[in-house]
């Protein structure tokens, strides 16, 4: 309705002005005295009608009106001022900042720009049409973790800008928050530029997060996270309200980005690591790249708000949060049971269990829980040297990595 009554204001306004030209080029048609072609004359006189009026509408603004919008928040922002969630300092304030981790997470997500067609997708090509490039069980492994990742980042990006960013109350986060969008959007890219350099069946594989059981549930899981705070009448402000944000940011950040994108990432990167699909192993090391700082960004979130809301952290919410971790492990091990029936790229699904607990333990002590999996290591120590190498270049060498942001830009 409000699009249906946008158009018809603006068609009157056209008709309008459309009069208005036809009326003064009359004028300037009676008046022989007149040098100038009359129509622009008259274009002219209407443009300056319009221009006064406008200026006369400025004459009558009250600021006062925003200031009743603004409410309480009239005073300059403190750094005391500010807190995660149900802050009551104006937004729009982005300095002094509070969280100097968070606009640096920022910064750091800008150094680390990329774009998908930026990489290569020949090699990859002609291994997925070569008949025997690939073997099934390593064709099956591509197309779920495509499936999956396709539709995930998409979830959490939802996520982020239909819930989060309306309920985390302080301007730098904020301002990674909304970086941390942009980069939900490149990843949903890669994956479809992925699928399209490959030629893959696109309604197999973007409906897989509701046909194929085991990435199915990682998607329902995460979505009634979403489903609460998605309402927009729902706000934080009691101890019940704030732990659904609470399990929230547990749910997308400790568990979906930080446990089910895990299995998915090592199978194809260590496809990478065999000289197999590269162009796409590489879209997924940038992606991980990112996602490790998507993590970093939520343990701290999380582990904020704990200290600004120690009554939430109560053995209650300690017990469902480390549920929700444990509920999360299990799927991710279903989903590597099902991308993996048998032993494929120097790893199973058994190998991959211990690895899924072993982040589990991670996630756990970062939000400061005790281990669950005792005793457990890491089966994959070359995931860990990835994640931890320099961005000047990537996993494979194939080019420069550092991504220059204005000086290396042209202008026609």
């Amino acid at each position: 309705m409000a699009a249906q009554a946008a158009q018809a204001e603006a068609a009157k306004a056209e008709k309008s002005y459309n009069e208005a030209v036809a009326a003064a080029q009359s004028d300037y048609a009676a008046e022989p005295s007149v040098s100038r072609n009359a129509p622009e004359a008259a274009a002219e006189e209407v443009n300056n009608q319009i221009m006064q009026q406008a200026a006369s509408q400025l004459e009558d603004l009250d600021i006062e009106v925003a200031q009743q919008e603004v409410g309480e928040w009239t005073e300059r922002v403190t750094v005391d001022d500010k807190r995660m969630i149900n802050c009551r300092a104006d937004l729009n304030q982005l300095v002094p900042f509070k969280y100097d981790w968070a606009w640096q997470k920022y910064l750091d997500g800008c150094a680390n720009h990329w774009m998908p067609q930026e990489v290569n997708m020949n090699a990859d090509i002609a291994l997925w049409k070569s008949a025997n490039g690939l073997t099934p069980d390593e064709r099956l492994i591509v197309k779920r973790n495509l499936g999956f990742f396709s539709t995930a980042d998409s979830l959490v990006a939802n996520n982020l800008v239909l819930a989060l960013y309306r309920l985390i109350t302080n301007p730098e986060c904020r301002q990674y928050i909304l970086r941390q969008a942009f980069e939900e959007a490149i990843h949903t890219h890669a994956y479809q530029y992925c699928i399209e350099s490959l030629g893959m069946d696109e309604g197999e594989i973007f409906n897989m997060y509701h046909e194929i059981p085991s990435v199915a549930k990682k998607a329902s899981w995460g979505l009634k996270y979403t489903k609460e705070l998605n309402d927009p009448n729902f706000d934080t402000g009691t101890p019940e309200t704030d732990k659904a944000l609470l399990k929230n940011l547990i749910a997308f950040y400790c568990c979906l980005e930080g446990i089910f994108f895990y299995c998915g990432f090592t199978q194809i990167l260590s496809m990478g690591r065999r000289n197999k699909m590269t162009g796409t192993s590489e879209q997924f090391q940038y992606i991980l790249r990112d996602e490790s700082m998507h993590l970093n960004f939520g343990i701290d979130t999380i582990n904020q708000i704990k200290i600004e809301n120690p009554h939430l952290w109560d053995d209650a919410m300690k017990r469902e949060a480390t549920q929700m971790i444990l509920q999360a492990t299990q799927l991710e091990i279903e989903y590597a049971r099902d991308t993996m029936p048998r032993g494929v790229l120097g790893m199973n699904a058994v190998m991959m269990e211990e690895y899924l607990q072993f982040i589990a333990n991670r996630r756990l002590v970062q939000i400061g829980l005790p281990e669950q999996f005792k005793g457990v290591k890491n089966p994959f120590p070359w995931m860990s040297e990835i994640m931890d190498l320099r961005k000047e270049k990537n996993f494979f060498e194939t080019r420069v990595i550092e991504y220059q942001t204005g000086g290396a830009l042209t202008w026609d």
